[in-house]
């Protein structure tokens, strides 16, 4: 993993001139944040060394490197799951990748449904803590202490100082948002309504197939991690017969405006 690492950290390096402080990971019907970013480089999936390709819809599959103010930005259009086929280290390896390439900042962000009873779609709900429950981790296997620890410490997975910029500046924008616990599963069906159930009395607020492997990693690699989730729909009788990966991106896409200010608001002020 090591050499794939800087292999491709060398790939990109050869191609393009710039170090990046924040990278952002684009979810489902979020790809267009890039349209903040003063674009400097694209590098297609395709044309990375070692690299994934996206193969869900919604997901452009291209790196993205330009500045918003003046803070260097890598965003991910489009991130890669363990329901396409990939192994959970290929999940990550991008993490990993924009590690190396020198990243200290990571913002992921999703679309979830929603358990919460308090949850309506397109709320935007910040990321306070995770459930992991993907079949693989991401950090099974012999750990190489060049990325990080064995144990990783995960009481704090997400940034509680950057939750906090984020709830000041959405005040400050009148932005409602909510907070709560995201659980991962492994998709790729939705939640069945005893699912949904089980989600909620295991303490969490929304559900989701993506996020929990990358900031796994990003922890692992000491990386500061903000996320943000879309509920796009709810795991209720009302809707659950008629939800469909259609719906989940248009309903992400009419939330994306306040997502995409938020985050550009972040990077710009923490």
């Amino acid at each position: 993993m090591w050499d794939k690492v800087q292999q491709t950290v060398s790939c990109i390096k050869e191609k393009i001139d710039f170090t990046p402080e924040y990278g952002v990971i684009l979810g489902s019907g979020l790809g267009s944040f890039t349209e903040e970013m003063n674009i400097e480089f694209v590098l297609p999936y395709n044309e990375i060394q070692n690299f994934p390709v996206s193969t869900v819809q919604g997901h452009k599959g291209a790196l993205v490197f330009g500045t918003i103010g003046d803070k260097k930005v890598v965003a991910m259009q489009g991130r890669f799951h363990y329901y396409e086929g990939y192994s959970m280290k290929e999940v990550t390896f991008p993490v990993r990748v924009m590690k190396f390439l020198g990243i200290n900042k990571l913002i992921v962000s999703n679309a979830s449904g929603g358990v919460n009873p308090n949850y309506r779609v397109g709320d935007i709900m910040i990321i306070k803590d995770h459930i992991n429950f993907a079949p693989e981790h991401p950090l099974r296997g012999i750990n190489d202490e060049r990325f990080g620890p064995r144990f990783v410490n995960m009481s704090e997975p997400y940034s509680r100082k950057m939750i906090a910029k984020v709830k000041e500046l959405a005040d400050n924008l009148n932005i409602e948002i909510k907070e709560g616990v995201y659980l991962g599963l492994q998709g790729p069906t939705f939640e069945t309504l005893a699912e949904y159930k089980m989600v909620k009395i295991l303490g969490a607020d929304c559900v989701g197939m993506s996020t929990v492997p990358e900031v796994i990693v990003a922890r692992h690699m000491d990386l500061e991690t903000f996320g943000v989730s879309v509920i796009t729909d709810m795991g209720d009788e009302d809707s659950i017969e008629t939800i469909s990966h259609n719906e989940v991106l248009e309903a992400a896409q009419k939330a994306e405006p306040k997502v995409r200010t938020l985050i550009k608001e972040l990077i710009l002020k923490y």
